[in-house]
């Protein structure tokens, strides 16, 4: 079967009683006694994921029979820091027969093959020249599960154009190679090739690695999209689960529906929050410059309110390697890659440097507490004092969209923020 249910639409909010009715379904097809569940890890909080695994763990308590049955987790951090016991339980609550891994993407996974150089040479129009490696957390091969699960949100994204599908297992609980070269290509190629498309350079690679190397494991995938409410609350539009490409490709275009959020004119001045419960880092919190930089105008300014922020990268060897090297645009980016040791090693640390520029086209300011105006400036950005930012903007007075002289964002993770003249 390759799509087990298609739910929802542009203008439908669907209910726990409508989630658990479908999880109930899905569960019911397969009658799993030892699970495994990839879900996204507290940075995508409003995915709704941990709600979904919380419902397939209720499920599987009621009908799971065995003395051996099995409920894991390995919540699909990719690069990520380890969640911590708390960030587990804001997320998934209380799960007392559930076991949580940690996903190591340097050490603890297993090689499937490679989608080769030539393809990649092709699909990047001879841009890059390199095999990808196909290596995966070896949970999920090795685990003798009756049923694996990946479960997460698609939604617009910088590095592949919609998230989640077969990103999910292959980034998110993929090594070190995978994640860096697949993130350098989608660089390279150009964000803005990228941003809210399905048919990409680095969605073909991850088809690839489907067809020839993850089908056989038979890996499930829930996949949400999430809207806004006209109260402002964060609300399901669509619940979508198959084990082939249809059913991501169904839940995108419905996320093209409810997460673009095209303008007709250029934006001056564009103010973000960043949640301090997802947003501790700018290899997170950059998603306010991803997200934004196709509707900003020339000359524009980009302020980002950044409570939370305490370092650059997740990962400490990609936080030194943005520190000492810094978001100086593309060209500079390129050479640095080519001149030095280190950050050919750390591809996605270098794809990252490239996403994270204005390619000198607008300013980028983030104000902060916990990281000084001495590291931000360092790294190539303007400063600003949070609490005269915060006093300036208030996120707990402000809606999303426009004001008198700016344009509000409360949350520049769930869409993609666009001309109408560039999705004409």
């Amino acid at each position: 079967m390759s799509v087990y249910f298609a739910h929802g639409g542009e203008n439908e909010i669907i209910t726990n009683a409508q989630k658990q009715e479908l999880i109930q379904k899905l569960l019911g097809e397969h009658q799993p006694e030892k699970i495994l569940v990839l879900p996204p890890d507290i940075t995508r909080l409003h995915s709704n994921a941990g709600l979904l695994t919380q419902l397939l763990y209720q499920q599987w308590v009621e009908q799971a029979k065995t003395s051996d049955k099995r409920f894991d987790v390995l919540p699909a951090i990719g690069t990520h820091s380890p969640m911590s016991p708390e960030q587990v339980e804001t997320m998934f609550g209380r799960m007392e027969q559930a076991t949580f891994y940690h996903h190591d993407w340097r050490n603890e996974i297993q090689r499937l093959g490679e989608v080769p150089a030539d393809i990649v040479r092709e699909i990047s129009g001879g841009k890059i020249d390199y095999s990808i490696p196909v290596e995966i957390n070896r949970r999920i091969v090795e685990g003798e599960h009756d049923l694996i699960l990946s479960v997460g949100q698609v939604v617009p994204h910088e590095v592949v154009g919609m998230a989640n599908g077969f990103k999910n297992v292959l980034v998110g609980t993929g090594g070190a190679e995978m994640i860096n070269k697949s993130h350098f290509l989608g660089a390279v190629d150009g964000i803005e090739r990228m941003l809210g498309q399905t048919e990409t350079s680095v969605r073909y690679v991850f088809n690839y690695a489907h067809q020839n190397y993850l089908k056989p494991i038979g890996i499930v995938y829930l996949m949400s999209v999430m809207g806004s409410a006209e109260t402002g609350e964060t609300v399901m539009r669509g619940l979508f689960a198959g084990d082939d490409h249809q059913a991501f490709e169904m839940a995108a275009e419905l996320s093209r529906k409810v997460n673009f959020n095209l303008l007709a004119q250029p934006l001056k001045r564009t103010v973000v929050y960043l949640d301090p419960l997802e947003f501790k880092s700018t290899w997170l919190g950059n998603k306010s410059v991803y997200r934004t930089r196709m509707a900003m105008a020339d000359r524009g300014e980009l302020i980002v309110i950044a409570p939370g922020l305490r370092e650059f990268g997740e990962d400490s060897e990609i936080d030194r390697l943005i520190r000492k090297y810094g978001y100086l645009g593309t060209e500079m980016t390129l050479q640095q890659v080519a001149g030095n040791d280190d950050l050919r090693r750390n591809l996605s640390a270098a794809a990252h440097l490239i996403h994270g520029t204005s390619e000198g086209r607008f300013r980028i300011i983030y104000a902060t507490k916990h990281l000084s105006q001495a590291e931000i400036e360092g790294v190539g950005y303007q400063w600003a004092d949070l609490e005269q930012t915060l006093a300036k903007y208030n996120p707990g007075k402000l809606t999303d969209g426009y004001h008198d002289d700016f344009f509000y964002i409360s949350n520049p993770a769930q869409g993609l923020w666009a001309l109408k003249s560039q999705f004409s």
